[in-house]
Formats: structure tokens, sequence, C-alpha cells
């Protein structure tokens, strides 16, 4: 297995599957069944944090004059971009504590959406981001993308506000959420750790990792 994110196919351009083997090993761990709620949210935390040190690698760097105990020196710091995290409630939320351990400093916003079981389509509930959208770059964090309904309704929320930089990542991607997301934002890149085979009748991801939001706080 490859150990650095890779496009997956000419036929998904806007998807990266992250396939390090950290992320890969955790991934493995959502999936079982027999992983216990309190395992289950502390891995989401981990993997997540492991999917935005790659999905920021391309961050821009600034030149800064340092003091060292010895001498003055250049270092790099990243450049004056304010990085906002959006979770979509409430899968999204277990996401949010990974990324903060990597970017403390980061904001966060919120978008409450959820699907309709009987329509699959999603159902807006809340938002609230930062002032200044169009200054910002967007993480969207939503564990599952399935029909991609949440996920591009997040997206079109967010560019409403004016945001014009926004990126995606989930844990697992099913093909058709993810040529969704192509046909309504092909500017917006999606980042996951795996790309599943494809949705059962009910919208849900196979193999998939069940309902993340359940799994993680205990819900049914």
């Amino acid at each position: 297995m490859a150990t650095e994110p890779v496009s997956t196919t000419a036929a998904h351009p806007n998807l990266t599957v992250l396939t390090h083997p950290l992320i890969q090993h955790k991934l493995s761990i959502l999936r079982d069944k027999r992983t216990s709620k309190k395992t289950f949210r502390a891995v989401v935390a981990e993997i997540s944090m492991l999917m935005a040190y790659e999905v920021t690698k391309d961050l821009p760097l600034v030149p800064v004059q340092v003091e060292t105990p010895l001498e003055t020196t250049t270092a790099y710091q990243v450049s004056g971009k304010k990085l906002t995290l959006v979770p979509v409630l409430r899968a999204g939320l277990g996401m949010v504590e990974g990324v903060l351990q990597l970017m403390p400093s980061v904001r966060v916003g919120h978008i409450g959406l959820y699907r309709d079981h009987d329509t699959l389509q999603p159902v807006a509930y809340y938002f609230k981001i930062p002032p200044e959208p169009e200054a910002r770059d967007f993480i969207v964090l939503d564990p599952m993308l399935a029909t991609g309904g949440s996920a591009v309704a997040a997206v079109t929320s967010l560019k409403e506000q004016g945001a014009v930089r926004v990126r995606f990542v989930c844990l697992v991607a099913a093909p058709e959420g993810v040529e969704r997301m192509r046909e309504a934002h092909p500017d917006v890149q999606i980042f996951a750790a795996a790309l599943d085979r494809q949705l059962n009748e009910h919208g849900y991801i196979l193999p998939g990792l069940g309902d993340a939001g359940d799994r993680i706080f205990g819900t049914r």
C-alpha cells in the first residue's frame, strides 16, 4: 500500500484518499462493530488529527525573524490566512477535538443539518460561522460522505455567505457522494480515509462503519 496521499482515479478528480498506514490502521478500528463507543470516539479524534496534518500540508508559509538562545535566524510560519473548522452537526463534532489538538488557534463554526430518513434530503436547522468568510479557509468536517446531500448543502451555505475556499474532510466516502459534490461544487477538494463501494437502499455506505453519529454519542 502506498504511504502518501493519492488521488483515486480520473473518475474522481475532486477526491484525495489519504493512505498513510496510521490512518488506515485507525480506520480498521472504526469499521469494527465490536469497537466500544469510548474507543470509537477517541479514534475518530486521532484519525482526524492525522488527516488534518495531510489536508493542510500545502498551506503557504512566510519567513519570520526569531531570536534563538544563541542567535537571530529565519524561521517559517503559516501565513495570515484564517483557518476555520466547520463541523456538520452532529457527527462532525467528533472530528473537531482531534484537529484542534493540531491547530489549537483555529476558529470553529457550526452547521446544523440532518438527513431525512425518508427523502434522504438534508434539513438545515443551525448556521454560525466567524465574520469575514471571504478571507477564510474553511475545512468542513463530517465523518460520512454518503449521498452527498448534507455535504453539498453545507458548502452551499458557506458560499452563500461569501466563502471562496472550502475543503471537505470525511472518514469514509461513497462514489455517489463524491460525484454529487463534484457536480455541485467542482472547486471543493474532498479528503477521505477511504472510498467505499456504494450506498445501500437506505443511503448508508457499504461497507462503511455504521452511523458515525450514533457510534460517537451512543444513540440509535
